[in-house]
């Protein structure tokens, strides 16, 4: 998530041209973008955390249902 905040406000600071960002290539925003599409698709998915996130919201999901269930 941070590297999307990067490249949201670098693209808005380029785009702007608001003070040393003015100056910089285009280049570094689009950059980003593949540093940040290379993490999504492929590096993510070798070390697990994906399957990871999902695997903590169904166990989330289980404990609301349990916790609900007994509470009656």
């Amino acid at each position: 998530m941070p590297i999307i905040i990067a490249i949201v406000l670098l693209s808005l600071l380029r785009y702007f041209e608001v003070g040393p960002f003015a100056g910089i290539s285009w280049w570094w925003v689009v950059g980003l973008f593949a540093v940040a599409f290379i993490w999504f698709e492929f590096i993510e998915h070798m070390l697990g955390l994906d399957k990871r996130k999902a695997e903590e919201q169904l166990e989330k999901a289980r404990k609301e249902r349990v916790k609900n269930t007994f509470k009656k």
